[in-house]
């Protein structure tokens, strides 16, 4: 099994759910910008669309997407608990929660990453409506130590996401810096999640500690 990845990018999340499962895997860093693999490899060739996370199962067969790479991985071994089993509503529950962190985070974070060509509606619209969302999140966290009360897949993806916003030092012209301040059940969610081992180790491995 190898994952291709781009450091800082959402495939840290998959990264995580790997460490998590003590799972066997290659882990082949991809240059965004050239396209290529460290190992030589154009990366269009393997994935078209051009970005990751990319989860090679077998030669020629791939996953792409995060979400539906993490509960991949996560029914490798149901006995983790990382995604609950299909057919009940709490499987439901996360993928409600792997769409939203899709349409409204992960999303809602690329004007602010890229705000040059995003122009006035990074900072005037994409921002505010952002701090929104994470407000929302904050408020499913009262009282819960997890996303959904126990770790999941999604608590990696939303940290993987979250991280952009605590990371200036990522891009010259950031403008993604979302705070903490009056958002005390995310932040700590946020530093529960990086004293986790699996975290801490794909952050190692990233070269983003």
């Amino acid at each position: 099994m190898k994952l291709y990845y781009i450091p800082a990018a959402c495939s840290l999340a998959p990264h995580i759910v790997l460490h998590e499962l003590g799972q066997d895997f290659t882990l082949i860093k991809v240059d965004y910008k050239k396209h290529k693999t460290e190992d030589g490899q154009n990366f269009l060739n393997l994935n078209p669309l051009g970005y990751a996370p990319l989860l090679e199962l077998n030669e020629g067969v791939f996953l792409r997407e995060g979400p539906v790479i993490m509960q991949y991985l996560a029914d490798l071994k149901p006995s983790m608990d990382l995604a609950p089993a299909y057919g009940g509503i709490e499987r439901y529950r996360l993928q409600e929660w792997l769409n939203f962190l899709t349409s409204e985070i992960h999303k809602g974070f690329i004007p602010l990453l890229y705000p040059v060509q995003a122009g006035k509606y990074g900072t005037e619209f994409a921002k505010p409506k952002l701090e929104q969302r994470y407000k929302w999140i904050d408020a499913q966290l009262a009282g819960k130590e997890y996303l959904m009360g126990r770790y999941s897949v999604a608590d990696s993806y939303l940290y993987a996401l979250t991280q952009w916003g605590q990371a200036k030092w990522l891009f010259p012209t950031y403008k993604a810096n979302i705070g903490f301040d009056g958002l005390e059940n995310l932040k700590a969610w946020y530093l529960r999640m990086r004293e986790r081992p699996a975290v801490r180790k794909a952050l190692n491995a990233e070269g983003l500690q």
